[in-house]
């Protein structure tokens, strides 16, 4: 069945004669019967009554008539959806992402529904690495990911840079002459134990940090910011820690907050390489691109509040974030269930502590 027979069938119910119907289709009196009739003989029905001087429908007709108009109706919403894929302003964009994106990424969907209503954005949680291996496989369409400058099967289109945050007892800040209104000295900086987590933990992060201070001293091992922050606030001997910030400093007058001059996490979107954008997913990098992460004056110079945002761990994936996403996944291939693009981003972000979608 052609939806071109359902169209020559409705046409003929509405004007209640071939050769009306003919003109209305633009075409001629011949085709519209040739095509009724096959119709007729695919269903195994009469559909219509017709003599010299009337057509008409038969029961079987009448039953046939809303639904012929439904399934017409249905891929006329077919087109229309395909055409506006192809424009940008329908469709759905698989997004990887964390909830340390979360204030810029709900503005841009903000935005989105401004300009595209029709399109839709899925977030989807997973740590950074699990995050490029989906966009490769297709799994995402793209993907948020800082501080990578390069990835293999990925094409990254930058967006904005976010400060690097660096951490020390206030006590030691102030034998430094690192005062509130004095710009950072990495030279000064660099003559106390730096904590930082292993290059295995984040290479990109590492890299740009230890690139920065190239004469940095190794200090304790860095654990979580939680603890390493406490740990500074409390131990004897002077060091330091580093970090990207993604929401409210923690209040403490025991430890300082000074921005690092000269560095700069990038941010950037991860789409697949040797492809051209999609409209939909141009659309969001369009948005991104334009949307403003938090309100002018929302940093504190040498303050405790760098754009509002609170301090994550140094590290972006674990071995145990690998392993337990391994884990599950193989859980749910085993059960026979398969596994869907949700399954396997919730078993990349098992089991790890404050992976959630923003």
């Amino acid at each position: 069945m052609e939806l071109r027979q359902l169209e020559y069938f409705v046409a003929v119910a509405e004007e209640l004669g071939f050769a009306r119907a003919a003109e209305r289709l633009q075409t001629v009196q011949a085709s519209v019967s040739r095509r009724i009739a096959d119709l007729e003989r695919e269903l195994g029905l009469r559909l219509f009554d017709r003599t010299s001087r009337y057509v008409r429908l038969t029961a079987a007709g009448e039953r046939l008539l809303p639904e012929a108009r439904a399934a017409l109706a249905a891929a006329a919403r077919v087109r229309d959806t395909a055409a506006g894929i192809t424009a940008g302003t329908e469709g759905l964009v698989r997004l990887g992402t964390t909830r340390a994106f979360a204030d810029r990424v709900y503005r841009t969907l903000d935005t989105l529904a401004a300009r595209r209503p029709g399109l839709r954005v899925r977030l989807e949680r997973a740590p950074q690495e699990a995050r490029l291996a989906a966009v490769r496989s297709g799994i995402f369409d793209a993907a948020l990911v800082r501080t990578v400058r390069h990835a293999d099967g990925v094409t990254l289109h930058p967006l904005w840079t976010e400060p690097l945050i660096a951490a020390l007892p206030a006590a030691h800040a102030a034998a430094l002459g690192l005062a509130d209104d004095e710009p950072l000295s990495l030279e000064r900086l660099a003559r106390l134990p730096l904590r930082l987590a292993p290059r295995a933990a984040n290479p990109a992060f590492h890299d740009l940090v230890t690139s920065a201070l190239p004469a940095w001293t190794p200090g304790p091992p860095f654990t979580t910011l939680q603890d390493t922050l406490a740990e500074l606030a409390a131990h004897p001997e002077p060091s330091w820690t580093v970090f990207y910030p993604v929401g409210p400093l923690p209040p403490t007058a025991r430890i300082a907050f000074r921005v690092l001059p000269g560095l700069a996490v990038p941010v950037s979107l991860a789409v697949p390489a040797g492809r051209p954008l999609t409209p939909p997913v141009q659309a969001l990098l369009d948005a991104l691109a334009t949307t403003n992460g938090h309100a002018p004056g929302d940093n504190a110079v040498g303050g405790r509040a760098v754009d509002g945002r609170v301090p994550v761990r140094q590290p972006a994936v674990t071995a145990r974030d690998a392993a337990v996403a391994r884990t599950v996944v193989s859980a749910v291939v085993a059960s026979g269930a398969g596994v869907t693009p949700g399954a396997a981003v919730a078993a990349m972000g098992a089991g790890r502590e404050g992976v959630t979608p923003p």
